[in-house]
Protein backbone atom coordinates (compact mmCIF):
# COMPACT_ATOMS: atom_id res chain seq x y z
CA UNK A 1 0.00 0.00 0.00
CA UNK A 2 1.23 3.53 -0.59
CA UNK A 3 2.38 5.97 1.51
CA UNK A 4 2.76 9.99 1.64
CA UNK A 5 5.09 11.91 3.62
CA UNK A 6 2.25 13.81 6.22
CA UNK A 7 4.33 17.40 5.71
CA UNK A 8 4.94 17.28 2.21
CA UNK A 9 2.26 19.58 0.04
CA UNK A 10 2.43 17.18 -2.71
CA UNK A 11 1.54 20.38 -5.17
CA UNK A 12 1.65 19.87 -8.90
CA UNK A 13 4.58 20.16 -11.16
CA UNK A 14 5.13 23.73 -12.67
CA UNK A 15 4.93 23.73 -16.13
CA UNK A 16 5.43 27.30 -16.86
CA UNK A 17 4.23 30.83 -15.88
CA UNK A 18 1.48 32.82 -17.07
CA UNK A 19 2.09 36.45 -16.94
CA UNK A 20 0.31 40.05 -17.81
CA UNK A 21 3.59 42.17 -19.06
CA UNK A 22 6.73 41.61 -20.56
CA UNK A 23 9.53 43.85 -20.92
CA UNK A 24 12.29 45.36 -24.02
CA UNK A 25 15.22 46.57 -24.48
CA UNK A 26 15.87 50.19 -23.41
CA UNK A 27 17.61 52.20 -26.13
CA UNK A 28 19.76 53.36 -23.93
CA UNK A 29 22.51 50.59 -23.37
CA UNK A 30 23.14 51.85 -19.22
CA UNK A 31 19.48 51.60 -18.36
CA UNK A 32 17.69 48.34 -17.98
CA UNK A 33 14.80 47.01 -19.77
CA UNK A 34 11.25 48.84 -20.28
CA UNK A 35 8.61 46.96 -18.55
CA UNK A 36 5.55 46.58 -20.77
CA UNK A 37 1.90 46.23 -19.68
CA UNK A 38 0.13 43.69 -21.84
CA UNK A 39 -3.13 43.49 -22.91
CA UNK A 40 -2.88 39.52 -23.56
CA UNK A 41 -1.37 37.11 -21.88
CA UNK A 42 2.14 35.85 -21.73
CA UNK A 43 3.02 32.58 -21.10
CA UNK A 44 6.70 31.46 -20.27
CA UNK A 45 8.43 28.13 -19.61
CA UNK A 46 12.09 26.22 -19.55
CA UNK A 47 10.44 24.11 -22.08
CA UNK A 48 9.75 25.28 -25.92
CA UNK A 49 7.40 22.52 -26.56
CA UNK A 50 4.83 23.70 -24.05
CA UNK A 51 5.63 27.10 -25.54
CA UNK A 52 5.05 26.07 -28.93
CA UNK A 53 1.53 24.44 -28.04
CA UNK A 54 0.53 27.66 -26.29
CA UNK A 55 1.79 29.98 -29.66
CA UNK A 56 -0.33 27.00 -31.73
CA UNK A 57 -3.44 27.23 -29.61
CA UNK A 58 -3.23 30.66 -28.84
CA UNK A 59 -1.34 33.09 -31.07
CA UNK A 60 2.03 34.58 -31.02
CA UNK A 61 5.54 33.71 -31.80
CA UNK A 62 7.77 31.33 -30.12
CA UNK A 63 11.10 33.56 -28.69
CA UNK A 64 13.92 32.33 -26.06
CA UNK A 65 13.68 34.94 -23.26
CA UNK A 66 16.23 35.61 -20.06
CA UNK A 67 14.20 37.00 -16.73
CA UNK A 68 15.48 39.54 -14.99
CA UNK A 69 18.27 39.18 -12.76
CA UNK A 70 18.25 35.38 -14.16
CA UNK A 71 21.10 33.95 -16.25
CA UNK A 72 18.83 30.81 -17.13
CA UNK A 73 17.05 31.12 -20.56
CA UNK A 74 13.96 30.37 -21.19
CA UNK A 75 11.09 30.52 -23.89
CA UNK A 76 7.94 32.70 -24.18
CA UNK A 77 5.25 33.49 -26.32
CA UNK A 78 3.54 37.17 -26.16
CA UNK A 79 -0.02 35.44 -27.38
CA UNK A 80 -2.79 37.09 -29.19
CA UNK A 81 -5.22 35.91 -26.10
CA UNK A 82 -7.09 38.20 -23.92
CA UNK A 83 -8.84 35.49 -22.27
CA UNK A 84 -7.94 32.14 -21.07
CA UNK A 85 -10.19 28.78 -20.13
CA UNK A 86 -9.07 27.49 -17.21
CA UNK A 87 -9.04 24.91 -14.35
CA UNK A 88 -8.77 25.36 -11.21
CA UNK A 89 -7.18 22.57 -8.92
CA UNK A 90 -8.81 21.03 -6.12
CA UNK A 91 -7.52 22.70 -2.70
CA UNK A 92 -6.61 26.24 -2.46
CA UNK A 93 -4.89 27.35 -5.56
CA UNK A 94 -4.18 30.97 -4.20
CA UNK A 95 -1.26 31.93 -2.21
CA UNK A 96 -0.43 35.48 -0.96
CA UNK A 97 1.57 37.42 0.77
CA UNK A 98 3.47 40.54 1.62
CA UNK A 99 7.09 40.37 -0.04
CA UNK A 100 10.21 42.13 -0.31
CA UNK A 101 13.07 41.06 -2.45
CA UNK A 102 16.96 41.68 -2.76
CA UNK A 103 19.69 40.18 -4.57
CA UNK A 104 19.51 37.44 -1.89
CA UNK A 105 16.65 36.12 -2.55
CA UNK A 106 12.68 36.89 -0.48
CA UNK A 107 13.88 39.35 2.52
CA UNK A 108 10.72 39.38 4.18
CA UNK A 109 7.27 37.48 3.64
CA UNK A 110 4.03 39.14 5.80
CA UNK A 111 0.61 37.95 5.94
CA UNK A 112 -0.06 41.65 6.77
CA UNK A 113 0.33 41.13 10.49
CA UNK A 114 3.11 38.98 11.48
CA UNK A 115 6.25 38.47 9.32
CA UNK A 116 7.18 34.95 9.49
CA UNK A 117 10.72 35.10 8.20
CA UNK A 118 11.61 36.86 11.14
CA UNK A 119 8.56 36.08 13.29
CA UNK A 120 7.35 39.56 14.55
CA UNK A 121 5.04 42.11 13.78
CA UNK A 122 4.25 43.70 10.07
CA UNK A 123 7.33 46.23 9.79
CA UNK A 124 6.36 47.90 7.41
CA UNK A 125 2.79 48.55 8.78
CA UNK A 126 4.97 49.91 12.11
CA UNK A 127 6.97 52.11 9.83
CA UNK A 128 4.75 54.06 7.92
CA UNK A 129 1.29 53.05 9.20
CA UNK A 130 -1.64 51.32 8.02
CA UNK A 131 -1.64 52.94 4.21
CA UNK A 132 2.00 51.69 4.03
CA UNK A 133 1.28 49.65 0.53
CA UNK A 134 1.35 53.68 -1.00
CA UNK A 135 5.12 53.96 0.09
CA UNK A 136 5.82 51.68 -2.70
CA UNK A 137 4.51 54.92 -5.37
CA UNK A 138 6.85 56.97 -3.81
CA UNK A 139 9.38 55.07 -3.03
CA UNK A 140 9.66 52.03 -4.99
CA UNK A 141 11.01 49.15 -3.07
CA UNK A 142 11.09 50.48 0.11
CA UNK A 143 7.86 48.54 1.40
CA UNK A 144 6.41 44.87 0.99
CA UNK A 145 4.72 44.28 -2.32
CA UNK A 146 1.60 42.49 -2.33
CA UNK A 147 1.82 38.76 -3.91
CA UNK A 148 -0.65 36.74 -5.30
CA UNK A 149 0.10 33.61 -6.89
CA UNK A 150 -2.62 31.63 -8.28
CA UNK A 151 -1.85 28.11 -10.01
CA UNK A 152 -4.40 26.73 -12.76
CA UNK A 153 -4.33 23.67 -15.22
CA UNK A 154 -4.53 24.70 -19.23
CA UNK A 155 -6.58 22.02 -20.72
CA UNK A 156 -5.81 22.22 -24.36
CA UNK A 157 -1.98 21.98 -23.69
CA UNK A 158 0.01 19.07 -22.70
CA UNK A 159 0.98 17.67 -20.05
CA UNK A 160 -0.48 17.02 -16.33
CA UNK A 161 0.80 20.08 -14.02
CA UNK A 162 -0.09 23.56 -13.27
CA UNK A 163 0.98 27.24 -14.83
CA UNK A 164 1.53 30.10 -11.96
CA UNK A 165 -0.20 33.00 -12.60
CA UNK A 166 1.26 36.05 -10.18
CA UNK A 167 0.14 39.10 -9.92
CA UNK A 168 2.36 42.07 -7.33
CA UNK A 169 -0.83 44.92 -7.14
CA UNK A 170 -2.71 45.81 -4.44
CA UNK A 171 -6.03 46.08 -5.59
CA UNK A 172 -5.74 43.06 -7.84
CA UNK A 173 -4.70 40.93 -4.74
CA UNK A 174 -8.21 42.04 -3.16
CA UNK A 175 -10.45 40.89 -6.28
CA UNK A 176 -8.72 37.71 -6.56
CA UNK A 177 -9.31 36.13 -3.41
CA UNK A 178 -12.93 37.68 -3.04
CA UNK A 179 -14.21 35.52 -6.28
CA UNK A 180 -11.59 32.21 -5.35
CA UNK A 181 -12.99 32.14 -1.80
CA UNK A 182 -17.03 32.11 -2.66
CA UNK A 183 -15.95 28.93 -5.02
CA UNK A 184 -14.19 27.16 -2.90
CA UNK A 185 -16.63 27.70 -0.63
CA UNK A 186 -19.53 26.51 -2.69
CA UNK A 187 -16.88 23.58 -3.42
CA UNK A 188 -15.29 22.75 -0.37
CA UNK A 189 -12.25 22.72 -1.90
CA UNK A 190 -12.87 18.89 -2.79
CA UNK A 191 -13.21 19.52 -6.68
CA UNK A 192 -11.68 21.28 -9.94
CA UNK A 193 -13.81 24.15 -10.94
CA UNK A 194 -13.73 25.29 -14.96
CA UNK A 195 -12.77 29.35 -15.31
CA UNK A 196 -12.29 31.92 -17.49
CA UNK A 197 -9.82 34.51 -16.75
CA UNK A 198 -8.90 37.89 -18.23
CA UNK A 199 -7.26 40.76 -17.93
CA UNK A 200 -9.18 43.80 -16.89
CA UNK A 201 -7.37 47.65 -17.16
CA UNK A 202 -9.35 49.62 -14.06
CA UNK A 203 -8.31 53.47 -13.36
CA UNK A 204 -7.85 55.03 -9.17
CA UNK A 205 -7.03 58.81 -8.05
CA UNK A 206 -4.13 58.91 -5.82
CA UNK A 207 -3.58 61.96 -5.15
CA UNK A 208 -5.76 63.47 -7.37
CA UNK A 209 -4.10 61.94 -10.31
CA UNK A 210 -5.95 58.95 -12.22
CA UNK A 211 -3.57 55.93 -12.41
CA UNK A 212 -4.28 52.75 -14.25
CA UNK A 213 -3.81 49.35 -13.08
CA UNK A 214 -4.44 46.19 -14.40
CA UNK A 215 -6.42 43.33 -13.05
CA UNK A 216 -6.70 39.56 -13.98
CA UNK A 217 -10.28 38.26 -13.14
CA UNK A 218 -10.88 35.04 -12.68
CA UNK A 219 -14.85 33.47 -12.57
CA UNK A 220 -15.97 30.62 -12.83
CA UNK A 221 -16.90 29.17 -16.59
CA UNK A 222 -20.21 27.21 -15.73
CA UNK A 223 -23.84 27.68 -17.71
CA UNK A 224 -25.10 29.18 -14.53
CA UNK A 225 -24.16 30.74 -11.31
CA UNK A 226 -25.99 28.52 -9.59
CA UNK A 227 -23.71 25.24 -11.10
CA UNK A 228 -20.28 27.10 -9.39
CA UNK A 229 -22.00 27.54 -5.98
CA UNK A 230 -24.13 24.03 -5.71
CA UNK A 231 -21.23 21.51 -4.05
CA UNK A 232 -18.36 19.67 -5.88
CA UNK A 233 -18.34 19.27 -9.49
CA UNK A 234 -17.12 15.85 -10.85
CA UNK A 235 -13.99 16.06 -13.21
CA UNK A 236 -16.24 15.16 -16.35
CA UNK A 237 -18.44 18.45 -15.50
CA UNK A 238 -14.73 20.76 -14.89
CA UNK A 239 -13.41 19.94 -18.43
CA UNK A 240 -16.70 19.78 -20.13
CA UNK A 241 -18.85 22.18 -18.71
CA UNK A 242 -21.73 22.18 -21.17
CA UNK A 243 -22.78 18.90 -20.09
CA UNK A 244 -24.34 20.33 -16.62
CA UNK A 245 -28.36 20.91 -17.53
CA UNK A 246 -30.76 22.04 -15.34
CA UNK A 247 -32.84 18.97 -14.29
CA UNK A 248 -36.77 21.00 -13.89
CA UNK A 249 -38.11 20.46 -10.91
CA UNK A 250 -41.35 19.03 -11.64
CA UNK A 251 -41.11 17.02 -14.15
CA UNK A 252 -45.06 17.74 -15.80
CA UNK A 253 -47.59 14.57 -15.46
CA UNK A 254 -48.52 12.47 -19.03
CA UNK A 255 -51.66 14.49 -20.07
CA UNK A 256 -54.58 12.11 -20.11
CA UNK A 257 -55.87 10.17 -23.00
CA UNK A 258 -59.63 11.06 -23.67
CA UNK A 259 -62.17 8.10 -23.67
CA UNK A 260 -62.67 8.36 -27.38
CA UNK A 261 -65.09 5.00 -27.18
CA UNK A 262 -67.27 6.61 -24.59
CA UNK A 263 -67.54 9.50 -26.80
CA UNK A 264 -67.70 7.64 -29.94
CA UNK A 265 -70.85 5.41 -28.36
CA UNK A 266 -72.78 9.25 -27.73
CA UNK A 267 -73.13 9.48 -31.13
CA UNK A 268 -76.11 8.93 -32.98
CA UNK A 269 -74.57 9.38 -36.63
CA UNK A 270 -71.62 7.74 -38.68
CA UNK A 271 -70.31 11.41 -39.56
CA UNK A 272 -70.04 12.18 -35.65
CA UNK A 273 -68.01 9.03 -34.84
CA UNK A 274 -66.07 10.38 -37.92
CA UNK A 275 -64.98 12.99 -36.01
CA UNK A 276 -64.08 11.32 -33.01
CA UNK A 277 -61.42 9.69 -34.53
CA UNK A 278 -59.97 12.75 -36.70
CA UNK A 279 -59.60 13.94 -32.84
CA UNK A 280 -58.07 10.91 -31.90
CA UNK A 281 -55.89 11.25 -34.96
CA UNK A 282 -54.78 14.52 -34.41
CA UNK A 283 -53.45 14.13 -31.23
CA UNK A 284 -51.53 11.04 -32.28
CA UNK A 285 -53.67 8.55 -30.65
CA UNK A 286 -54.29 6.99 -33.50
CA UNK A 287 -52.33 5.16 -36.65
CA UNK A 288 -53.52 7.14 -40.26
CA UNK A 289 -53.95 4.03 -42.03
CA UNK A 290 -56.32 2.34 -39.23
CA UNK A 291 -54.16 -0.83 -37.99
CA UNK A 292 -54.83 0.47 -34.38
CA UNK A 293 -57.04 -1.51 -31.98
CA UNK A 294 -58.91 2.15 -31.10
CA UNK A 295 -59.47 2.62 -34.92
CA UNK A 296 -61.04 -0.61 -35.36
CA UNK A 297 -62.83 -0.09 -32.05
CA UNK A 298 -63.83 2.91 -33.67
CA UNK A 299 -64.86 1.61 -36.73
CA UNK A 300 -67.07 -1.12 -35.25
CA UNK A 301 -68.98 1.45 -33.78
CA UNK A 302 -69.48 3.44 -36.62
CA UNK A 303 -70.48 0.56 -38.19
CA UNK A 304 -73.13 0.18 -35.77
CA UNK A 305 -74.30 3.18 -35.68
CA UNK A 306 -75.23 3.04 -39.81
CA UNK A 307 -76.71 -0.10 -38.93
CA UNK A 308 -79.31 1.06 -37.00
CA UNK A 309 -77.93 0.09 -33.55
CA UNK A 310 -77.69 2.29 -30.20
CA UNK A 311 -74.13 2.11 -29.40
CA UNK A 312 -75.02 2.87 -26.05
CA UNK A 313 -77.44 -0.07 -25.35
CA UNK A 314 -76.59 -2.38 -28.15
CA UNK A 315 -80.47 -2.24 -29.05
CA UNK A 316 -81.96 -1.72 -32.44
CA UNK A 317 -84.31 1.05 -33.24
CA UNK A 318 -83.52 4.60 -31.83
CA UNK A 319 -82.22 5.91 -28.69
CA UNK A 320 -84.27 6.71 -25.93
CA UNK A 321 -82.29 10.43 -25.90
CA UNK A 322 -82.38 13.12 -29.12
CA UNK A 323 -84.92 11.17 -31.14
CA UNK A 324 -86.90 13.50 -33.21
CA UNK A 325 -88.94 16.18 -32.54
CA UNK A 326 -92.50 16.71 -32.42
CA UNK A 327 -92.16 17.56 -36.87
CA UNK A 328 -89.97 13.99 -36.83
CA UNK A 329 -86.55 16.20 -37.30
CA UNK A 330 -83.21 14.87 -36.21
CA UNK A 331 -80.83 17.54 -33.85
CA UNK A 332 -78.29 18.58 -36.64
CA UNK A 333 -74.73 17.32 -36.12
CA UNK A 334 -72.11 19.88 -36.71
CA UNK A 335 -69.32 17.86 -38.73
CA UNK A 336 -65.93 19.97 -38.77
CA UNK A 337 -64.06 19.65 -42.05
CA UNK A 338 -60.45 18.25 -42.27
CA UNK A 339 -58.05 17.21 -44.90
CA UNK A 340 -57.16 14.10 -43.45
CA UNK A 341 -59.62 10.88 -44.44
CA UNK A 342 -60.42 7.78 -41.82
CA UNK A 343 -58.33 5.28 -42.99
CA UNK A 344 -59.62 2.76 -46.39
CA UNK A 345 -60.11 -0.41 -44.16
CA UNK A 346 -61.74 1.65 -41.19
CA UNK A 347 -64.01 3.70 -44.33
CA UNK A 348 -64.33 0.18 -46.20
CA UNK A 349 -66.29 -1.42 -42.56
CA UNK A 350 -68.66 1.62 -42.82
CA UNK A 351 -69.31 1.07 -46.63
CA UNK A 352 -70.16 -2.23 -45.73
CA UNK A 353 -72.77 -1.03 -43.37
CA UNK A 354 -74.31 1.52 -45.46
CA UNK A 355 -74.79 -0.57 -48.64
CA UNK A 356 -72.29 1.51 -50.20
CA UNK A 357 -73.89 4.64 -50.08
CA UNK A 358 -72.06 7.44 -49.18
Amino acid sequence: MGSRILTMKRQAAELGRIRTGYSRPNPDPAKGPIPVKSKTFVLTSHSRDYVAAAAELYGGRVEEWTPLRSSISQYRVITNAAELRAILPAGDPLSQSYEMWSGGGCARRCDGETEHLARRPCLCRAEFGEDWHEQNERKPGSVCKPTSRINVMLPDLPDLGVWRLESKSHYAADVMAGGLDIVRQATEGQSMMPVRMWIEQRTRVVRGKPKQYPVVMVVPSLPKLRHAISGPLSTAAALDPGMLVDRPALEAAPAEQPDYLAEARQCLTREAVQQVWHRANRAGHVARDGSDDLSRQLGQIAEDVANGIDPRTGDMGEADEDGPDEDGAYPAEVVEETDTEPPTAWADGIARATGGAE
